[in-house]
């Protein structure tokens, strides 16, 4: 069994709309050391494997078939043994 903790974010050359948001609205709120912001998605998935191998395997598969957008989004994961 494995906790894979899937990070998704954008690439740097692409436009973050809702990372800008979110840097205005800290800077409003005072927060003026904040220089920028990136949002993204972190994603939990469990695994029943039993091979650390196969639990890559299937987190890369899933992130290129429909966790990440390769052309404007790059991924990493983590795996922990539970």
């Amino acid at each position: 069994m494995f906790l894979a903790t899937v990070r998704v974010t954008l690439k740097p050359t692409v436009n973050d709309p809702q990372g800008i948001t979110i840097a205005r609205a800290l800077a409003t709120l005072g927060f003026d050391s904040v220089e920028g912001v990136g949002a993204g998605k972190l994603i939990e998935i469990t695994l029943d494997e039993s091979e650390r191998d196969a639990a890559e395997k299937h987190v890369t598969e899933m992130c290129e078939k429909l966790l990440a957008n390769p052309v404007i989004e790059r991924y990493s994961f983590e795996l922990q043994a539970g």
